[in-house]
């Protein structure tokens, strides 16, 4: 059973003002609170409406109605946990970093984190105004690689100002990626969703480079932010392996 305060709280936890005050975020599903659980993040209590206690000291049984009362699913699912929100790590300053300058929508954030963990990159560095990591529905995209990529939320602006790296920004006129020569150890930007990488941030990139486009009317304005995030993350990597 879920008791009106517990209610209270979970939905609350919609809020990034409420998480950050709770020191909770939600994840839903087995497979992603399995995933979660297993790479060590802390579960503080987990609802289900099946026998899955995963190790969770602090066990409900709920009913499918109940569990609709505190989802944030448009059909809940069988299980809806609270984790912790895990202490950042230290930004290591060596191999592929990913920075992101005001991504905003929930969807892609989830999208570039699960690519990081695709990729190999352990160190996502967010500006302030990008979407929160822990906002349900990023954590529902990530599929669990949220637990296996450092995330951090600092000034983009003095992290990329005092590090000692080459700066890569994904940008419309820059140079052909596929023929960029790409520092082992480097830091690619990518920039908002309609505005791209700010003027601010962009004083700061040392290497611009694009993605070319193939279509024979060349009339593509652009590339999803996670879509473009995916080619370039493989350019890299792949430039990277030669």
């Amino acid at each position: 059973m879920v008791s009106k305060s517990q209610i209270k709280l979970i939905t609350g936890l919609n809020q990034k003002k409420y998480r950050d005050k709770a020191g909770l975020f939600v994840a839903e599903g087995p497979k992603i609170i399995s995933e979660l659980y297993d790479e060590g993040l802390n579960l503080h209590a987990l609802f289900s409406s099946e026998e899955n206690k995963i190790g969770a000291t602090n066990y409900f049984e709920v009913t499918p109605a109940e569990l609709k009362k505190i989802s944030f699913l448009k059909t809940a699912n069988t299980s809806v946990a609270l984790f912790e929100i895990p202490k950042p790590k230290p930004i290591a300053q060596f191999g592929l970093v990913m920075a992101l300058d005001a991504v905003r929508d929930p969807g892609n954030l989830g999208t570039i984190i699960r690519l990081c963990d695709w990729f190999g990159v352990e160190h996502l560095v967010c500006s302030h105004d990008t979407a929160d990591c822990y906002n349900p529905k990023v954590v529902q995209a990530t599929m669990g690689s949220l637990a296996r990529v450092n995330i951090h939320y600092i000034s983009l602006n003095e992290f990329l100002k005092n590090c000692n790296l080459p700066i890569y920004g994904g940008v419309m006129d820059g140079n052909n990626i596929h023929t960029e020569k790409i520092s082992t150890h480097s830091i690619l930007v990518m920039g908002n969703e309609a505005n791209g990488i700010s003027d601010e941030i962009m004083k700061l990139i040392t290497h611009k480079i694009t993605i070319p486009r193939f279509g024979k009317n060349q009339k593509t304005e652009s590339l999803n932010v996670a879509t473009a995030t995916a080619i370039l993350l493989n350019e890299f990597k792949r430039s990277i392996g030669k």
